[in-house]
């Protein structure tokens, strides 16, 4: 009996630090990488303003090549996106909010299976001859202290794919 009062006492004391303790922790995260890639704003800037060519340098097509992907609205810039169902990325649907030509394209992401929406923006600044491209996301895990845990380990689990992402922008838009 006093093993199970005991086990009781752990099992109450842990559910305070995940829920009490996550409820401690801001919702918000924001994620940024960059690279200097060689070449002109413009060349990067193509490879983001326009839906259908993300799945060349975007890690994530890469990871399920069955990924079902509709696009929607124009070609390219404000208003354009797409839409995914895959089952190992999950689903989800990604729309341009804003393009400046050259300088950064804006985008919305939202995830249905988390019902959880965040913002993103990919930026082009000249360096001499080269771009810095920085890829910013910003999001909010919401009112659940669950969600918020995950929130802490956004940059770590995301960051890598726009490091690789990065990488694959920058080899692609060098070689055009």
């Amino acid at each position: 009996m006093k093993y199970l009062k005991i086990l009781g006492i752990v099992v109450v004391a842990l559910a305070v630090i995940v829920f009490g303790g996550g409820l401690l922790i801001s919702p918000k995260f924001h994620i940024e990488r960059s690279v200097v890639v060689n070449a002109p704003p413009d060349k990067p800037y193509a490879l983001v303003a326009e839906p259908r060519r993300w799945k060349e340098w975007t890690v994530w097509n890469r990871r399920d090549p069955a990924m079902q992907i509709e696009y929607f609205g124009a070609a390219a810039g404000a208003g354009s996106g797409w839409a995914w169902k895959s089952a190992s990325e999950g689903d989800g649907k990604m729309t341009l909010t804003s393009a400046e030509p050259g300088r950064q394209v804006a985008y919305d992401l939202y995830f249905p299976d988390m019902d959880s929406t965040s913002t993103g923006t990919l930026r082009f600044v000249p360096e001499g001859a080269a771009t810095r491209v920085t890829w910013t996301m910003d999001g909010d895990m919401g009112q659940n202290p669950i969600g918020r845990w995950f929130g802490l380990a956004m940059d770590s689990m995301v960051g890598k794919d726009f490091d690789a992402g990065l990488a694959n922008l920058k080899a692609l838009a060098e070689k055009t």
